[in-house]
């Protein structure tokens, strides 16, 4: 099933999407909270804009060197347990919503993920148990500004700016992370294709780890990793993500307006 969070008129509504029909089913309210009741209208989604399908109420958590070949692309291995690290909710942004490059960085990059998001409130659960906490999947993009990223020596300033976290375009409540796949393009260029199974931690393992450090809220969301081939991006590009059962996640690139 997917749901989506999205704008039709003057209000914010979460819907089902009805493929077959081309639009969707909207709901009474948020379904991770209040279950699936319908009001009985339907929106085309063609009518849609469609928007982020989660606003973390409280963190975005992620996970570092997921990949053995994004690893070694940066220079080094894949550590033996999740690598964590954070970025703030107001980093979020949606579909066809604009990136925006920071004067504070002359290389930002893009760095497409799987992105899971959290239903009920976990603390310590097992990784036999993780699938019980999770409301679903969606589609991210870990914009990080790379050269403060080096400059550093810790991530939070190159991963947290506004609008370095797009998300959606909706939440699929069941994905084949066996089979499915993830890519990313630039312009219309490909410059990543990796496999979900491919991660080095998967998903089960994540989630449990990452509730034995803090307590996951629903909502909150965990990027999973990115594959090799990341890469920059400047003025005028246009990011798409996408993966297998999900859709594609598409973001135009701006630079930030200068005063």
């Amino acid at each position: 099933m997917k749901v989506a969070r999205f704008a039709h008129g003057e209000s914010i509504s979460f819907g089902i999407v009805d493929e077959e029909e081309h639009d969707l089913v909207v709901l009474k309210a948020d379904p991770m909270f209040a279950g699936y009741d319908p009001t009985g209208e339907r929106v085309p989604l063609a009518e849609a804009k469609l928007l982020a399908p989660v606003i973390p109420r409280s963190k975005v958590v992620a996970v570092g060197k997921n990949y053995h070949d994004h690893a070694e692309e940066m220079g080094g291995e894949a550590p033996p347990e999740p690598l964590l690290f954070l970025k703030p909710n107001t980093a979020v942004i949606g579909p066809g919503d604009a990136i925006v490059l920071p004067p504070e960085s002359d290389q930002v990059e893009f760095e497409g993920e799987l992105a899971v998001v959290i239903g009920r409130v976990a603390r310590r659960v097992s990784e036999a148990d993780a699938d019980s906490v999770i409301f679903g999947y969606t589609i991210a993009n870990d914009v990080t500004a790379r050269d403060l990223q080096r400059r550093d020596g810790q991530w939070t300033r190159a991963k947290g700016f506004d609008t370095f976290c797009p998300l959606g375009p909706v939440i699929e409540t069941d994905v084949d992370l066996e089979h499915g796949e993830l890519s990313t393009s630039v312009n219309g260029t490909r410059h990543q294709h990796g496999r979900l199974a491919d991660m080095v931690h998967p998903v089960a393992k994540i989630v449990a780890y990452a509730s034995n450090v803090f307590t996951l809220l629903p909502g909150d969301v965990i990027l999973t990793g990115t594959p090799a081939g990341v890469g920059p991006i400047v003025d005028g590009d246009s990011v798409d993500v996408t993966v297998s059962g999900l859709g594609s996640l598409v973001n135009p690139v701006r630079a930030a307006a200068t005063r």
